[in-house]
């Protein structure tokens, strides 16, 4: 059997599970119920300064967007950090961590962007037993607007500051949760390397209105005929949380910063896919939100089952694995040819692949009088399209051919053959070797 347990920065969980920091670990309630359906840590949701008590909305938090089946694609909300009172959340956290003392609790804080604020603020924390804390510079709505969350997330200089702040009033390590709101997500993972931080968090929500009522002409969710931005999630973040992640495994810069992966972990398969990219564990939010806790024993089942038959003793031996394979586009090879196949004997005679090519592609799809479809591979550029709006599984597929292949039914060229790929500047292996 693989073994599953983790451990990130020092620390330890029995799993790469852990629940991010959101509503779902607003409680101790909470958190002890997702621990009992097998979570193996926990980011508390994010903790405030003692003084003015935070205020959310009586109305609804969330906006969100479905696919045709009704299935949750993205999730927005316009809720605040933890509106219960420090002292009542950090005597939960102490209590929790204390009765699980093998699973990973660390604590999500945001106070105000001066050295006193978290200097007062670390010492309560680190009381508690926590495992760690997570800085919380990512959230986009309400606490942005105060001078925290994404405004500090989005300056480099205010994220290196404050991290060094942490470092050097708490022992516990130091997560920094960056937003995806900005032009180059290496920049402030950058910054926080270089305040000292033990790892990255990534991403936050990413800033939207999901929609609008055509009735009132407020965005959604609506509070009393008015609406607001909020933090977009879900499945529907996934690729960009991806391409961050993997920005950050593959910068010089910050190679070897531990990556907590976040964005629209569902399926174990996603988490499979965060680790490879980079990310030595995961944190996830809207699935749980979506089916409840016990969604995690099908990604553990799931993740264990798929080590097993890959031969991963550990997920270690597959962590990153994924981030060489990660190239500019210029380092592509152009030699590598593909052409569409269509498999007659799964094809529904719908249509969409030929209406998709003739109309918006390259015409490379014909259609006969009784609905058969077939690939011209003289005008095929292997695009892909057909593949993806077919809608049977497996029913279009992509064939590798040499270069040079000729068609069989007309005797063309079909695939371009650059003869002189050994030494074409989209080679890695042509260039010079001080490059």
């Amino acid at each position: 059997m693989a073994d599953l347990s983790s451990e990130f920065v020092g620390i330890k969980s029995p799993n790469p599970f852990w629940l991010a920091s959101a509503p779902p670990t607003d409680k101790e309630y909470n958190v002890r119920r997702a621990f009992e359906a097998g979570w193996g840590g926990v980011v508390w949701k994010t903790l405030g300064e003692e003084g003015p008590p935070v205020v959310n909305v009586n109305g609804p938090r969330y906006g969100a967007i479905w696919g045709a089946d009704r299935r949750l694609l993205g999730l927005n909300n316009i809720e605040l950090i933890t509106d219960r009172p420090l002292e009542v959340n950090l005597r939960e956290i102490k209590q929790v961590k204390r009765d699980y003392p093998d699973r990973a609790v660390v604590v999500s804080i945001m106070v105000p962007c001066e050295e006193q604020a978290w200097k007062s603020i670390l010492p309560l924390v680190e009381e508690t037993g926590a495992d760690g804390i997570e800085l919380n510079f990512g959230c986009p709505h309400g606490m942005s607007e105060r001078g925290m969350g994404s405004a500090v997330g989005q300056v480099p200089e205010y994220i290196e500051m404050v991290t060094r702040w942490c470092k050097q009033y708490s022992r516990m390590p130091v997560i920094v949760k960056l937003t995806p709101n900005i032009t180059d997500i290496r920049k402030p993972a950058r910054a926080a390397k270089a305040g000292g931080a033990d790892a990255v968090s990534l991403i936050n929500t990413i800033n939207s209105i999901t929609g609008v009522d055509l009735d009132s002409f407020a965005p959604e969710p609506t509070i009393d005929g008015k609406g607001s931005h909020g933090g977009y999630c879900g499945p529907a973040v996934k690729p960009i949380a991806l391409s961050m992640v993997s920005e950050i495994a593959r910068d010089p810069e910050t190679h070897g910063l531990p990556i907590s992966g976040i964005g629209g972990v569902t399926t174990w398969r996603d988490a499979a896919e965060f680790m490879a990219l980079g990310a030595g564990n995961v944190q996830v939010c809207t699935a749980a939100m979506t089916y409840g806790f016990k969604v995690v024993q099908e990604m553990i089942s799931g993740l264990s089952q798929w080590m097993d038959e890959k031969g991963h003793a550990s997920v270690a031996d597959f962590v990153g694995r994924a981030v060489p394979n990660v190239t500019d586009w210029q380092y592509l090879n152009l030699n590598y040819i593909t052409k569409a196949r269509i498999d007659q004997d799964a094809c529904i005679k719908c249509g969409r692949c030929y209406a998709a090519c003739e109309d918006t592609s390259h015409q490379a799809i014909s259609m006969s009088a009784d609905r058969v479809f077939e690939v011209k591979d003289d005008e095929c550029v292997a695009c892909n399209l057909c593949v993806n709006v077919c809608p049977v599984e497996g029913c279009i597929t992509m064939e590798e051919l040499a270069p040079g292949a000729m068609d069989e039914r007309t005797g063309r060229k079909v695939a371009k053959e650059y003869a002189n790929w050994t030494t074409h500047p989209n080679n890695p292996a042509a260039r010079p070797a001080a490059e």
